[in-house]
């Protein structure tokens, strides 16, 4: 039991690391302000969306959902999200842009 709670102090530790200012701040820098507004509106989709969705659906499509809710503030998903929907981005303006030089 007490490998189980330092394991989830250490998810939340990891979490909240991720929204230090000088991480984000590292983050505008290198890749720009696309990247940092991707990044949050990701956290906020997992930390506060997802677990919102995952109620709603236990409380009334089946109560098996409402485990999600704890789950998805344990797992970290934007080593996967992130990079989707940064090539996402990338492939939608660069798209806007070969427009704007045709025209």
């Amino acid at each position: 039991m007490r490998k189980a709670f330092w394991w989830g102090v250490h998810r939340l530790k990891h979490k909240l690391g991720h929204f230090h200012p000088t991480k984000l701040m590292d983050m505008l820098v290198e890749h720009g302000p696309a990247l940092l507004v991707i990044f949050i509106l990701w956290e906020i989709i997992e930390d506060i969306l997802f677990p919102v969705l995952f109620i709603w659906l236990g409380n009334n499509v089946n109560p098996w959902f409402l485990t999600g809710a704890p789950i998805s503030w344990l797992l970290c998903l934007h080593p996967v999200a992130i990079p989707i929907l940064w090539g996402a981005w990338i492939k939608i303006t660069r798209r806007n842009d070969e427009n704007q030089i045709e025209d």
